[in-house]
């Protein structure tokens, strides 16, 4: 892991709605509870391959509940709608806020491609199969 990527600050803030993250190679990044939601790195969310990820709307007002360190390489954050099965490692979070402008746009076009909005709790299934959540991958 590059040493730069370790972070020297994890603050969530007051409304709970963006955690805000420093990292030792001095890049900063605010990152809003709704994208870190719906970029979780659980298998509920990303499947088990590319084509099993899954577009989810609804979630402009979710909240971060709780925010645990596990081990030294990464955290786990409770949404207040109950998912809290996502590890974000520090690389992945380094990346999330580097990438948060195209990432975001990315997202926001999924949503409509999809006829979804990030005010109503629906989730676009995955492309092809079933996938984690569905009950067809195994896992739960």
């Amino acid at each position: 892991m590059n040493e730069d990527l370790w972070p020297t600050e994890i603050r969530l803030s007051a409304d709970r709605r963006v955690l805000n993250v420093a990292f030792e190679d001095g890049s900063r990044f605010a990152l809003p509870a709704e994208y870190l939601r719906v970029s979780s790195p659980s298998a509920e969310v990303q499947g088990h391959s590319p084509l099993e990820r899954k577009v989810i709307g609804g979630k402009r007002a979710v909240a971060i509940l709780a925010v645990e360190p596990i081990g030294n390489y990464a955290i786990k954050l409770g949404f207040d709608d109950m998912h809290d099965t996502g590890i974000y490692g520090w690389e992945y979070l380094h990346t999330l806020g580097r990438e948060y402008e195209s990432r975001w746009q990315t997202y926001l076009s999924e949503l409509a491609e999809r006829g979804l909005d990030r005010e109503t709790a629906r989730t676009a299934p995955a492309k092809q199969g079933g996938g984690c959540g569905s009950g067809s991958c195994g896992c739960h």
